[in-house]
């Protein structure tokens, strides 16, 4: 079938529901289990009262548990997953020819470093359980390693999509492809991500889009911020960009118990129709940078939520989950698109 238009949807757009994966592994997590699991049911209550949620897991089991800490105003479905990483293997819905539709792409572990049974048949079932159709490209691409304005911009890093563990192109290769799957009219590349992040530079954790041409990265805090210079460096490209640059503080340096540092940002919130949860990582940062965004979208309500021990596992809200907008109001019926 030939496609005629793809047009992306912004996360700011109204939505209908927002998946969020839910912690199965013990033996990935380790001491991390329940309190990951904690803030994920914290994160699930808040956004239930906005917008549907959908928490998966991987059995029976596993939702008996999820339902006594996420309570009833939630659904539960098990599905094919490695682990809770959403953003990167579910599929990525857009309008093709008007109808809602999920782009699915191929996925390796981040590049082969973690690889889990599961996590490449995430996408088929969540589009099988909603029953959207979907189309798939076959380079790898992780959700997370996009942004995109819904005006025809899209943001991404070299760091990761030029990453030869991920495919074996070079950037206008790159770029030809990322227009054609997402019908994008340009190419937004920044460098690097940040320091100790394992996706090799996902660009959820270093700038995000607002608003059309509009975009927020973050700021240094503390002197022994370990990514000064990379947020020197996105805030310059951003505004060589032509976009328009809000900038909120960053969590500074964030460690693990073990003494490693992990790749904290306040940029990993989620948009739920209207509201806004940002991750929480200390008092002072945080605070600072929940007023800042609040500042910046004055038609939402910003909600801080901690999520240090979700971050143990190598992401945070924006990384677990993956939203389906409302569906558009003349939907042709659906059918199996290639």
């Amino acid at each position: 079938m030939t496609l005629k238009t793809i047009k992306l949807i912004p996360e700011w757009a109204p939505q209908d529901t927002l998946w969020l994966g839910w912690p199965c592994v013990r033996a990935y997590w380790g001491a991390q289990f329940e309190p990951a699991q904690a803030q994920i049911s914290q994160l699930v209550r808040a956004l239930a009262p906005r917008i549907g949620v959908v928490v998966g897991v991987r059995s029976d089991g596993d939702m008996a548990k999820a339902r006594q800490a996420c309570g009833p105003d939630c659904d539960i479905r098990t599905v094919s997953m490695g682990d809770i990483w959403f953003r990167d293997t579910g599929p990525i819905f857009a309008q093709i020819d008007g109808a809602l539709t999920g782009l699915q792409f191929a996925f390796n572990g981040w590049g082969g470093k973690y690889v889990m049974a599961g996590d490449e048949a995430t996408g088929a079932d969540m589009l099988a359980a909603t029953g959207y159709a979907g189309v798939r490209h076959e380079f790898v691409l992780e959700g997370g390693a996009v942004d995109f304005d819904g005006a025809g911009r899209l943001m991404t890093t070299r760091a990761c999509v030029l990453n030869p563990n991920r495919n074996s192109w070079t950037e206008s290769q790159a770029e030809a492809a990322l227009k054609h799957a997402f019908g994008v009219d340009e190419i937004i590349w920044l460098d690097q991500g940040l320091a100790g992040d394992h996706t090799d530079g996902h660009v959820d954790n270093i700038a995000r889009f607002i608003e059309a041409g509009r975009v927020v990265c973050q700021t240094e805090s503390g002197e022994n911020d370990p990514n000064s210079a990379v947020y020197q460096d996105i805030q310059r490209d951003l505004e060589t960009s032509g976009l328009d640059v809000i900038s909120i503080p960053s969590p500074g340096k964030v460690l693990h118990m073990d003494g490693t540092l992990m790749a904290a940002s306040h940029l990993n919130f989620v948009f739920a129709n209207g509201l806004v949860v940002m991750p929480r990582y200390e008092a002072i940062y945080s605070e600072q940078a929940r007023l800042a965004l609040a500042s910046a979208l004055p038609d939402h309500e910003i909600i801080a939520l901690d999520a240090g021990h979700v971050l143990t596992g190598g992401g945070s809200f924006h990384c677990i989950s993956q939203q389906i907008p409302v569906q558009p109001a003349q939907q042709p019926p659906l059918e199996e698109m290639t």
